[in-house]
């Protein structure tokens, strides 16, 4: 007998289109408290719109990814998910999978990243693809702008950016470097969207000859569990400069209310960007999808925050200036 499809050839249910729908979560790491959110986000609107979401972790290695989705896509033991849902772990989007899963009727949505496969596979497969993602180019020109509020005498800082492979480290990197002014010169270093990956890096940067000589004015990570990474190895160093270097501003992005805006409030990061979940955005319009047969944009963008604004970053960096007399 075969499967029951929906008008846009969706598969609804392996029993009928009653049945509770399934989707599935691919996050790249349950390392990094952005992905924890995503999987939180997504619990928590699925509960609310009657759908279930099994979620599986990457380990950061798109390879084991791919061989997950695929393993699901073609299984013949366990149910087949009604869509799925994944932020890319490794360079590619995996179009392979994402064909195989249209192909199989399952709806498909790319969460923090751009695919050009998209419009093919709502052309040719007719089921509900789409992309949700923050502009991180616009990030990058965010977290520039506040390095600018913060920093108008200039100097060095230190930016620890995501891995080479990383598309969204590129473009955050790419939008930094238009706001940037041109007396702020960048040091780079690159970890892995972790805690631990970032304290590891900036220490070994830390017992570098090189790093001795240098005069930081600021620490700028792409995303907060990297700036708290940045931040405790600068706390564990011997290093003579060690109590100058705690002073100075730490920069992340993601603004989780539990982590990033929380460690702006307690003073251990100077300014953070939110940057809302986008697995729980995908969900909701998966489900009204499900629901109503409303197909999804192809592209929807969330909006981005300085955390606080730029006008309090400039407002309170002149304000230290002028008590210090400087």
């Amino acid at each position: 007998m075969p499967v029951p499809k929906g008008r846009s050839g969706m598969i609804l249910s392996d029993s009928g289109p009653m049945t509770k729908p399934r989707f599935l979560l691919s996050v790249t790491n349950d390392d990094n408290d952005y992905q924890i959110e995503q999987a939180t986000s997504a619990r928590q609107v699925a509960s609310k719109n009657g759908v279930d979401v099994e979620i599986v972790c990457a380990q950061d290695d798109g390879i084991l990814q791919s061989q997950q989705l695929l393993n699901r896509i073609q299984s013949t033991v366990d149910p087949r998910p009604n869509a799925i849902l994944f932020e890319p772990a490794g360079s590619t989007v995996l179009p392979q999978a994402a064909r195989a899963a249209a192909a199989a009727g399952i709806g498909w949505a790319v969460l923090s990243r751009d695919a050009e496969y998209i419009n093919e596979l709502r052309m040719i497969y007719r089921v509900p693809a789409f992309v949700v993602s923050a502009n991180h180019e616009e990030i990058g020109r965010i977290q520039g702008r506040q390095l600018a509020a913060l920093l108008p005498a200039g100097g060095v800082v230190l930016c620890i950016q995501g891995p080479s492979h990383s598309l969204a480290a590129k473009q955050r990197h790419i939008g930094l470097l238009e706001t940037k002014p041109e007396n702020i010169r960048l040091r780079i270093i690159k970890a892995h969207w972790t805690e631990s990956s970032s304290r590891k890096a900036v220490t070994a940067w830390l017992g570098l000859s090189t790093s001795r000589g240098t005069e930081i004015a600021a620490i700028c990570a792409q995303d907060d569990s990297m700036a708290i990474g940045a931040r405790k190895a600068f706390e564990e160093c011997a290093h003579q400069l060690r109590q100058s270097w705690l002073k100075i501003a730490f920069l992340g992005c993601d603004g989780m209310p539990r982590t990033g805006q929380e460690w702006v409030r307690r003073g251990l990061l100077a300014a953070t960007i939110f940057t809302p979940p986008t697995a729980g955005i995908a969900i909701e319009l998966l489900s009204r999808f499900m629901a109503k047969g409303t197909m999804p944009p192809v592209r929807t963008l969330t909006e981005t925050l300085s955390i606080p604004s730029i006008r309090d970053l400039a407002r309170n960096t002149q304000d230290a200036l002028a008590q210090t007399g400087r």
